[in-house]
């Protein structure tokens, strides 16, 4: 079995060769698509095609973009990444609709083993990373490999998740940890204890 054949089934694999073309591929054409926005969309959007990132309507990967491939990266609608947006696919990564990604944001499937000799074996990992729709992810935040998100979640700022986080939650910190649900009472506010004003709160409802 090849090392991207060992990859792809989720088994431990070597970066040999084979596998750094596919890497030094996928670097070539980032770096033509972070020149390209905001001067020219819709050609550097053809590169996310042909790095084989999948998209859905209305996404938004703002400059620098990071990732090692592309092609295990699966975006729903109104997808939006800040700058410098991190994502490791070794592994799959599949990312709902309306998805917000602050600043700054990691998402990691890579790993190694803990123990030295195997370490230095050369073997490394990667695990899939799952977020569902209606999750925003707060600036500087690391994904780590195997987390799955619940829809409906916000992840804080500068959070390191280890673990899954459910539907539905506020969670933050390092390790991540669940700070409260999220209520219906929390729909009127915008900032802790802010209300919306009349014109935005009517706006809202109407969309609703």
């Amino acid at each position: 079995m090849t090392n991207k054949e060992r990859r792809d089934k989720g088994m431990a694999y070597i970066t040999d060769a084979s596998v750094l073309v596919e890497q030094f591929k996928s670097r070539i054409l980032q770096k033509s698509y972070n020149r390209m926005i905001p001067f020219n969309v819709p050609k550097a959007y053809l590169l996310l095609k042909h790095m084989g990132l999948k998209y859905g309507k209305d996404t938004f990967i703002d400059t620098p973009f990071r990732c090692d491939y592309g092609k295990h990266i699966t975006v729903g609608k109104r997808f939006y990444a800040n700058s410098y947006c991190t994502i490791i696919d070794v592994a799959p990564v599949t990312i709902g609709d309306n998805v917000l990604l602050g600043p700054n944001v990691q998402i990691i499937t890579a790993g190694h083993p803990i123990h030295p000799d195997s370490r230095n074996s050369k073997y490394e990992y990667g695990i899939p990373i799952t977020i569902g729709d209606n999750v925003w992810i707060g600036a500087g935040a690391i994904i780590l490999p195997g987390v799955n998100i619940g829809s409906n979640t916000v992840i804080g700022a500068g959070a390191v998740v280890t673990k899954d986080v459910p539907d539905g939650v506020v969670a933050a910190g390092n390790p991540c940890r669940i700070i409260k649900e999220i209520t219906e009472e929390d729909k009127k506010y915008y900032y802790k204890n802010l209300e919306f004003d009349s014109e935005a709160w009517n706006n809202i409802i109407s969309e609703s």
